[in-house]
């Protein structure tokens, strides 16, 4: 009688078993299809898994996203900016349109966990010097299989290299539209551009816009001489600050000795920064090619004139030869008719 009391009926277990199996299957159904559901502002297609959020007149970025979307758009509307991770749940999205919005900045990993994206279209917005160039110096770190990138029709006067230099197998990217300023700040991303277009890449024209004497040009025709100045005004700024600041620099510390599994960095001399013209790299191999086949086609027609000169020379000399007996022949008759003449 006590064991009755103490062991559960074993009925009632399997029946709770299953009850619960059911409650915790109907929960994570309902789960599940929260996930997966629609935005209200959207439209979604199942069959290509596609998220339309387009011309919705927008002002905050829509609700979650289904973490299987493809392609997403949201273009034409009025985005101002977007959430840190706002797209961390969607791993598989290849294109992402956010075009013809009012986005000023881009925070940091705004497209983080994006990983298979290859298409990002930031045309048409409001995008700053600062919206890009400081604050999200890191935004495409992640970003390696992008293939295509607009940032057409924004307000960016100078952008950095280091937030481009992880897009390792873009193909096109399209800056134009922009007020660029061509001065030392857009000096790094032009020889950027260079090796870009020297893979193989395709950009189209950045017009400057200042300074003056540059004004309408495109940077990627402007000689890479004309940003030398840049590298004299560093070293004038640097020598300036560090007659301003008279500190000991900042590798020097009170215990000069530090211990041998200290490693400081920071005190190691680093190499000034020199940027490489592919272009000039290119027109220094094409003239010395010129010059080269110049000299060898100089060189060939002297040896042919040398062997013509010599073939003529040799046929004269020969020729002369041949008439020194004869003309042998005419003075001893000559000679002969004076002796007669003088006995006569």
């Amino acid at each position: 009688f006590l064991t009755l009391l103490v062991m559960p009926d074993f009925n009632s277990v399997v029946l709770n078993f299953f009850t619960g199996l059911i409650y915790w299957l109907c929960l994570t159904l309902c789960f599940t299809e929260v996930l997966l559901a629609c935005p209200a502002s959207c439209k979604c297609n199942n069959s290509t898994w596609e998220v339309d959020c387009s011309s919705m007149g927008l002002s905050k970025f829509p609700g979650p996203i289904p973490p299987n979307t493809r392609t997403l758009l949201l273009q034409n509307n009025h985005l101002a900016s977007l959430p840190p991770l706002a797209f961390s749940n969607l791993t598989i999205l290849k294109d992402l349109d956010l075009s013809n919005n009012f986005l000023d900045n881009l925070p940091q990993r705004s497209f983080g966990n994006l990983v298979s994206l290859t298409h990002l279209n930031l045309s048409n917005n409001s995008l700053s010097v600062n919206g890009l160039s400081e604050v999200a110096l890191w935004s495409f770190d992640e970003l390696l299989n992008l293939t295509w990138l607009s940032l057409r029709s924004n307000r960016l006067q100078s952008l950095e290299r280091v937030a481009f230099e992880p897009l390792v197998v873009l193909q096109q990217l399209q800056v134009g539209d922009n007020p660029w300023e061509c001065d030392c700040k857009l000096r790094d991303f032009k020889h950027w551009m260079e090796w870009f277009l020297y893979r193989g890449g395709k950009i189209d024209g950045i017009e400057c816009t200042l300074p003056k004497d540059l004004r309408g040009r495109d940077i990627r025709v402007v000689p890479a001489e004309m940003f030398n100045y840049c590298l004299q005004l560093e070293d004038e700024n640097t020598s300036s600050v560090d007659r301003r600041s008279g500190l000991d620099p900042p590798c020097v510390k009170e215990n000069p000795t530090p211990p041998a599994t200290e490693v400081l960095t920071e005190c190691l001399p680093r190499p000034r920064y020199r940027p490489v013209s592919v272009r000039r790299a290119i027109g220094t191999v094409i003239i010395a090619g010129v010059v080269c086949g110049v000299v060898c086609i100089m060189m060939v027609v002297a040896a042919a004139y040398g062997c013509i000169y010599a073939s003529l020379m040799a046929k004269y000399h020969r020729e002369l030869r041949k008439r020194q007996p004869l003309m042998g022949d005419a003075e001893g008759e000559h000679e002969q008719q004076k002796q007669i003449s003088s006995v006569a």
